[in-house]
């Protein structure tokens, strides 16, 4: 990264700058002598009392001493992906919310609270999409005590790394002492080549994968996301536009792999991808996610999302085969 042809560093930021993407450099040591610098790419959260805050698109904050600073400068948003389709993230999150419907909501200003019993933190945590219309102590007050009265933690679903996203919430939710539990991506990618599979897959297959329009007793055996599949349970995962349920047969009635498709317009959201450990590395993954993506592509559907937690690595080296890029990544903070 280079801050300078020819001419010295200079700091180009202000804390007018905050909330813009930015690059900075600062010094960190010597080493033999010489001096050692460490660069950062993120949005500028926060520039007070001589500390300056910087969140990556992981979601990581990093606390840099206004001293040692010695070069900074605002940068252009991260460029779009070109591998997978267009995609801004109101819109992916929207058609995301959409295909993982809560059991109860509310609305808060521009902020939807959602509960479902606590099946899954994506259907019990707010989603924030602009400003809750009122202060943000007073908002946090609510949902503590909106979620406080269904006996549930209190979650909220932010994000980071693309245009648009949430850095500056995420800093004030640590500031205040909110925890960030999980960290996942949000993946897009055509979606033609995953009905096709990869070269030199069996065509025949995903003709042996069964698609249905609800979810029966040995589905939910194989998902085992929950302590008791309850009419909770069967209200999330049966609500969306288009919904799906791929099984594939296997031992004493349950089946060897599942797989849930929600299809929304042009987007098809894969999710609750769950292989029998005995059955894992035999391409049953794969086959049932062909399965659903013929029957999206004949819906209409022309592009693919899905979301992995980020230290799942053998589904991420799954998903990265299957032409899948990372668009955005997506964290639950909880109220400490």
């Amino acid at each position: 990264m280079e801050f300078t042809t020819g001419a010295r560093l200079v700091v180009r930021i202000t804390p007018a700058d905050v909330g813009k993407r930015v690059s900075v450099r600062r010094l960190t040591g010597a080493d033999d002598g010489a001096e050692k610098f460490t660069d950062t790419v993120g949005v500028l959260t926060s520039w007070d009392d001589g500390v300056v805050l910087v969140t990556r698109r992981t979601g990581e904050t990093v606390r840099i001493a206004e001293s040692t600073l010695v070069a900074g400068k605002v940068v252009p948003a991260a460029p779009a992906r070109r591998r997978g389709p267009a995609a801004s993230f109101r819109e992916l999150t929207r058609v995301a919310a959409r295909a993982w419907q809560p059991v109860e909501r509310e609305a808060l200003g521009e902020w939807e609270l959602r509960a479902s019993g606590g099946f899954t933190r994506r259907a019990n945590s707010v989603l924030p999409l602009g400003e809750p219309g009122m202060p943000l102590d007073e908002a946090l007050g609510h949902v503590r005590s909106w979620y406080g009265r269904r006996d549930l933690p209190a979650y909220i679903q932010t994000a980071t790394g693309a245009e648009g996203t949430q850095e500056l919430l995420c800093a004030e939710l640590e500031s205040r002492g909110w925890l960030r539990e999980v960290t996942a991506e949000t993946r897009i990618g055509a979606l033609a080549p995953l009905a096709d599979g990869p070269r030199g897959a069996d065509p025949a297959s995903a003709a042996h994968v069964r698609l249905e329009r609800g979810v029966d007793e040995a589905w939910l055996r194989r998902y085992q996301r929950f302590e008791e599949p309850g009419p909770h349970v069967l209200r999330v995962l049966g609500g969306g536009p288009s919904v799906w349920f791929a099984s594939v047969d296997g031992d004493d009635g349950v089946p060897a792999a599942i797989g849930r498709c929600v299809i929304d317009g042009r987007w098809a959201g894969f999710m609750a991808v769950e292989v029998d450990p005995a059955r894992r590395r035999q391409g049953l993954a794969s086959t049932v996610m062909r399965a659903l993506a013929g029957r999206a592509l004949d819906e209409g559907a022309s592009a693919a999302w899905l979301q992995v937690e980020s230290d799942n690595d053998a589904a991420r080296a799954l998903y990265d085969g299957m032409g899948f890029t990372t668009h955005h990544l997506y964290h639950h903070f909880r109220a400490a």
